[in-house]
């Protein structure tokens, strides 16, 4: 009869609790982190409510004067309806081709092999690496070429042209974090290529589709360069081109600048809302392939 002498297991290492002194130092400086990235964000809500001489005088008041002026004569006296309206329009049309392109490229870099693949790869990853400035002059010519330019049309595919190539490869790692054994039971099931993609998979990928609509809609929404160079007539500005009118050379108008930085940040905020809870997912399943 043979005995077997029992396994011992060391108990587990108790985490180090960390000391009163380094608790203070640590929320004092997550408490001052907070502090300055919130406290632009503060000043510009806060000087929005200002008149203009109370927000270009030099002594610093929070608070002064408030009054719904700025508001009132942004929206009623400038062309700022007119811009955010394009704003939204080309925003919704880049998300929504953006989200298209880039999780239908994303699946088939995850799932199929076909020539060109590492190419494409490639040609994804070397679109990141050339700033706007650079893109700016030879996707104009091709706008120009198209008889494009001053449409809304231009825009979007030069958003389309920033935001697909990140957020394909982007969907690709979070596609490759969903089993393969799913796209072979739909197999079995008489369900072709396309039909699992739309009826299996795309389902659990919303995290990463999340995260795909929020980037692409927040590429069109604040940008600048492209809008200022495509864009020439009044009624087809965007946000970021048109709110350069109230920042004349020799005449700030701040408290319309103000006013309407806080209005545009309202369909970011929006967006992020319904987009939060899958953000976090998202970013770290399609950062953990690829």
């Amino acid at each position: 009869m043979t005995t077997t002498t029992p396994v011992t297991t060391a108990p587990p290492k108790q985490r180090r609790e960390r000391s009163y002194l380094a608790s203070v130092g640590l929320h004092t400086t997550l408490v001052l982190a907070t502090i300055i990235a919130l406290f632009p964000v503060l000043w510009v809500a806060l000087s929005s409510f200002k008149p203009q001489w109370a927000i270009q005088r030099t002594t610093i008041k929070f608070i002064d004067h408030p009054t719904l002026d700025n508001y009132r004569h942004v929206l009623f006296d400038t062309s700022f309806p007119r811009w955010f309206l394009n704003s939204v329009v080309v925003a919704a049309f880049t998300m929504l081709i953006g989200i298209t392109m880039a999780a239908t490229a994303g699946y088939a870099l995850a799932r199929f092999n076909f020539a060109g693949k590492r190419t494409l790869m490639w040609t994804f990853l070397l679109t990141q690496m050339f700033p706007v400035a650079i893109l700016i002059v030879p996707i104009y010519t091709i706008m120009a070429n198209l008889n494009l330019i001053d449409t809304k049309l231009s825009l979007i595919i030069a958003y389309c042209t920033v935001a697909v190539p990140f957020c394909a490869w982007m969907m690709k790692g979070y596609f490759e974090t969903i089993p393969r054994e799913l796209d072979e039971a739909a197999a079995l099931d008489g369900l072709g290529p396309f039909a699992t993609f739309w009826r299996v998979i795309l389902p659990l990928a919303r995290p990463g589709l999340a995260v795909t609509a929020f980037y692409t809609f927040l590429t069109a929404w604040g940008e600048v360069a492209y809008a200022m160079a495509f864009i020439q007539t009044d009624k087809n500005l965007t946000l970021g081109a048109g709110l350069q009118q109230f920042v004349p050379r020799f005449n700030p108008q701040w408290d319309l600048l103000t006013a309407s930085a806080i209005m545009v940040t309202i369909p970011a905020a929006i967006v992020f809302f319904f987009a939060q809870k899958h953000l976090v997912a998202g970013l770290t399943a399609g950062g953990t392939k690829g």
